[in-house]
C-alpha cells in the first residue's frame, strides 16, 4: 500500500480542525438560539402579564367612571381641541353630540352666559401655566332647549415640553345637576327657617303690642272706676271699658284662628247656603259700628244664589273686610255686593270711601299687624286671616285702592 504524501496529511489534518471548529460554532449558535428564544419567552410572558394587568386596570377603570357618573376628555393647550375618552355622565341625551376632537369654541357655546367667562379664565389659565390644576362648576344647555344643567369638571397638567409648558392637559366632567338641586332645596329650607324665625320674632312682639293696648285701657279705667262717683262719668268709664274688651277678645280670636288654619286643626266643612241671607246678617251687625253719616249699601246680582263652600270660612273673611271698612271710613259710604257667577267662581267685594291705600302698600296690607301710618290702628290680623283662609277656599283676596279716595277688598272664590 502506498503512503500519504506530507501535502495530502497536512490537508486532511486542516479539513478536520474546520470541520471541528463549524460544529463548535454550530453548538454555540445552537446554545445562543436556545438562550435567546428563552429570554424573548421570558420578555413575552412579561408583556402578556402586564397586557391583562393593564386589562384589568382598564376595567376597573372604566368601571369606576361608569359607577361615578364620569366623562374623561384630554385638551390640547395649543389648539385647544378636546378630545372625549369616555362619557357616563348621567341624562347623557342631555350632553350635545360631540365629535372626537371638538373646539373649545365651539363647545363653550352650550355653557350659561353668566359662566362662560369664568370658565374660559379657569381653562386659560391652565394652559398657559399660571395655574396646576383647573376646576369649574358651570350651566350647559340641554339640546334643543332652553333649559340648562349642572356641570363640575375637574383638570390637571400631565404632560410639558423642556420650557415647562403644559403640552396636555388630562380632565374629568361630571353631572351635578341633582346636587345642585339639593344644595338649592337646602338653601332654601334655611332661608325659609330663617324668615320663619324673624317672622315668629315680630309677631311675638306685634301682638304683645297690640294686647297691650286694649289691656293698659282695661287696667287703667277699672282701677279708678271705684272713685268714680259721677253715674255719667262712671257708664263712659264703663262704656270704654267694654269697648276695649271687646277689642282683646277680636285680637285672641284671631291669633287662635289664624293658629288653627295654619296648623291644619281647622278643617274645612263644605255646605249649601244662601249667599244673600249670609250676606245681609253680616251687613246689618256692621252696621251698627258705622261713623255717624256714613251709608251701608249692598249691590247683589242675584235675587237669590245658592253656594257650596265653607260657611264659617266664608263669613269669617267678610266679616273682617267690612270691619277694616267701617274702620277706616269716616264719612261717604260702604258697599258691599258680588257679580254673577261664571265658571263656578264668584267675586264678592267690599267698596268704601275711606282713607285709601297708597299703591306701594298695596302688596303689604295683608301682611299681619302693617300699619299704613304709625298714628292710625292696623289692620291687626284682619286681612292677613282673609288672604289666609281664602287661599285655603282655593280662591285669593285682592285690593284695588287710591290714596284718599276709598278702597275695593274682592274675595275670589270657586262655588261648588
Amino acid at each position: 500500500m502506498q503512503a500519504m504524501s506530507p501535502n495530502l496529511l497536512l490537508i486532511s489534518s486542516f479539513s478536520s480542525m474546520v470541520l471541528l471548529g463549524l460544529l463548535i460554532l454550530a453548538c454555540l449558535a445552537f446554545i445562543g438560539l436556545i438562550v435567546w428564544q428563552h429570554r424573548q419567552g421570558r420578555d413575552l410572558r412579561y408583556e402578556l402579564e402586564q397586557l391583562d394587568k393593564l386589562k384589568e386596570n382598564n376595567v376597573e377603570s372604566e368601571f369606576v367612571l361608569r359607577a361615578m357618573h364620569l366623562t374623561t376628555w384630554h385638551l390640547d393647550p395649543k389648539t385647544m381641541a378636546i378630545t372625549f375618552d369616555s362619557d357616563f355622565r348621567e341624562h347623557a341625551d342631555w350632553v350635545a353630540p360631540h365629535d372626537e376632537d371638538a373646539l373649545y369654541k365651539e363647545l363653550s357655546q352650550q355653557i350659561h352666559p353668566e359662566d362662560i367667562e369664568r370658565v374660559g379664565k379657569g381653562l386659560l389659565d391652565i394652559c398657559e401655566g399660571r395655574s396646576e390644576t383647573y376646576h369649574q362648576e358651570y350651566r350647559l344647555r340641554i339640546p334643543n332647549t332652553n333649559r340648562f344643567f349642572w356641570e363640575e369638571s375637574f383638570a390637571t397638567v400631565v404632560e410639558r415640553d423642556i420650557e415647562g409648558k403644559p403640552t396636555s392637559i388630562v380632565g374629568t366632567t361630571m353631572n351635578v345637576d341633582d346636587r345642585k338641586q339639593m344644595e338649592e332645596a337646602l338653601v332654601d329650607a334655611r332661608n325659609r327657617a330663617e324668615e320663619s324665625d324673624r317672622l315668629k320674632s315680630a309677631f311675638i312682639a306685634n301682638i304683645s303690642h297690640e294686647i297691650r293696648t286694649p289691656l293698659n285701657a282695661i287696667v287703667g279705667f277699672t282701677s279708678i272706676l271705684p272713685d268714680i262717683t259721677d253715674d255719667a262719668e262712671r257708664r263712659s268709664l264703663l262704656d270704654l271699658i267694654n269697648e276695649n274688651t271687646q277689642k282683646l277678645l277680636r285680637i285672641i280670636d284671631d291669633v287662635v284662628n289664624i293658629s288653627r288654619i295654619e296648623s291644619g286643626q281647622d278643617q274645612m266643612v263644605l255646605s249649601c247656603f244662601e249667599l244673600n241671607m249670609m250676606l245681609t246678617e253680616i251687613i246689618d251687625r256692621a252696621r251698627q259700628d258705622l261713623k255717624p253719616g256714613v251709608e251701608m249699601n249692598s249691590q247683589f246680582a242675584c235675587d237669590q244664589l245658592k253656594v257650596t263652600s265653607d260657611f264659617n270660612r266664608l263669613s269669617e273673611i267678610l266679616k273682617h273686610l267690612l270691619s277694616n271698612a267701617t274702620k277706616f271710613t269716616q264719612q261717604g259710604s260702604i258697599t258691599v255686593g258680588y257679580a254673577k257667577p261664571t265658571d263656578g267662581r264668584i267675586s264678592i267685594w267690599v267698596r268704601d270711601t275711606g282713607l285709601g291705600i297708597s299703591e306701594e302698600n298695596q302688596k303689604r296690607v295683608f301682611e299681619r299687624f302693617f300699619k299704613v301710618d304709625e298714628f292710625v290702628p292696623g289692620a291687626g290680623l284682619g286681612l292677613s286671616i282673609c288672604h289666609t283662609m281664602a287661599y285655603s277656599l282655593g280662591g285669593t283676596v285682592t285690593v284695588d285702592s287710591q290714596l284718599g279716595k276709598g278702597s275695593t277688598f274682592t274675595l275670589d272664590i270657586p262655588i261648588q
